[in-house]
């Protein structure tokens, strides 16, 4: 009988960590991937002590591409079956981009199109032997509106959900699905808690905790859905978006994006 594992990566703190301790509360066995020193060590010693999982995890920096081949070396050499795939680690926006450097906009479309798309790949074979198996891909609302400030990272969660859409079709022979989910804010680090306590009540209220858009997540994953958008407020607010003009589009995104602390 095959022992299976559910792959995360960007798992040791916000969203991917709040996914690991809801996947391993439903008793499934976990590879953790994240930046060395980021609490991933201890992370996983924590989900084995108390949830009486197995947990592997590998301290690797995503923005580069042989860090999936390393993933990749890990599973085969100790013969690790993945049944679920969460592409969870991301690059967030920092600004307007004539503010961005080079390296930075480099890093982001690395960690946010490159990683996944690669990872996918090499593990395709794992997945295709596990199946029924699933792909969790976490994109964002912001691939699908015009954001200042948001350029570069709403850019690549438009790859990373129009990738997911094609790629499901083509894997639903192979029996596994592609899940897309687009949260709009999450509550992950104090940083981003201090930000979304300024934006506007529609704002506010779009808002989600970690843990609750986890749950979302993980049972549309299990459920083989398409694309979900977490959250009452976010799906109005993509339905208003179709009936809107753009002109008061733009006014609502730039007094909310003016609202935002700058990053130094």
């Amino acid at each position: 009988m095959k022992t299976y594992y559910t792959l995360i990566t960007g798992a040791s703190q916000g969203y991917g960590k709040s996914m690991a301790l809801e996947f391993a509360k439903r008793g499934m066995n976990l590879i953790l991937v994240a930046l060395p020193d980021s609490g991933l060590k201890k992370l996983s010693k924590f989900i084995e002590l108390h949830f009486n999982v197995k947990v592997c995890y590998l301290e690797l920096d995503l923005s580069l591409s042989v860090s999936c081949y390393d993933i990749l070396r890990y599973i085969e050499v100790n013969g690790l079956q993945v049944k679920y795939l969460v592409n969870n680690a991301g690059v967030l926006s920092r600004g307007e981009f004539s503010g961005l450097s080079e390296k930075y906009i480099l890093k982001q479309i690395d960690v946010n199109v490159m990683t996944p798309t690669l990872l996918i790949r090499l593990l395709l074979s794992n997945l295709k032997s596990n199946g029924p198996a699933g792909i969790l891909n976490i994109s964002s609302m912001a691939s699908f509106f015009a954001l200042p400030t948001k350029q570069v990272y709403g850019g690549t969660k438009a790859y990373l959900t129009s990738f997911s859409r094609s790629l499901r079709k083509e894997l639903k022979h192979d029996n596994i699905s592609v899940t897309t989910i687009c949260p709009g804010g999450l509550n992950t680090t104090t940083r981003l808690c201090y930000q979304n306590r300024l934006m506007g009540w529609i704002s506010r209220k779009s808002i989600l905790n970690p843990e609750e858009a986890a749950i979302i997540a993980i049972e549309a994953m299990l459920k083989a859905k398409k694309v979900v958008i977490p959250g009452f407020i976010n799906k109005c607010l993509m339905f208003l978006d179709k009936l809107l003009p753009e002109f008061i589009k733009d006014k609502l995104a730039e007094r909310e994006i003016k609202k935002i602390p700058q990053v130094t």
